[in-house]
């Protein structure tokens, strides 16, 4: 079992940043492939980012390219997002998720576990 702790979230202006932080449990993190996803009002989930349990594959959403860097740290078993240049579009409650089987996926229902989410607002 492992469990996942979202914090950094806030409010922003447009074209600020703000770094999320995912604080997992358990001493197998550095073996999950780790995700990052959002939900915001009245749209469905989305998928933001991977990275895969070495940092050695990463994959965005074109949506949050070039603006949002994910990493990770296995030592301390966590992992982070970086949102730069963010916009009124990203605002969302983010979570974060890990996947236990070693799969790269963007597919939310792949992921094995998942954080109770943290609140992103960007003010235009």
């Amino acid at each position: 079992q492992v469990q996942l702790v979202e914090s950094g979230g806030g409010l922003v202006q447009a074209g600020g940043s703000l770094r999320l932080s995912c604080a997992a449990s358990g001493r197998t993190f550095s073996r999950y492939v780790m995700g990052w996803f959002r939900r915001a009002p009245g749209k469905e989930r989305e998928f933001v980012a991977y990275i895969s349990w070495s940092s050695g594959n990463t994959y965005y959403a074109d949506s949050v390219k070039g603006r949002f860097t994910i990493s990770r740290d296995n030592a301390n078993n966590t992992m982070y997002l970086q949102m730069n240049s963010l916009k009124p579009e990203d605002t969302a409650v983010y979570y974060c998720a890990a996947e236990r089987r070693g799969w790269t996926t963007s597919r939310a229902t792949a992921y094995d576990y998942w954080g109770q989410g943290t609140q992103v607002t960007v003010s235009s």
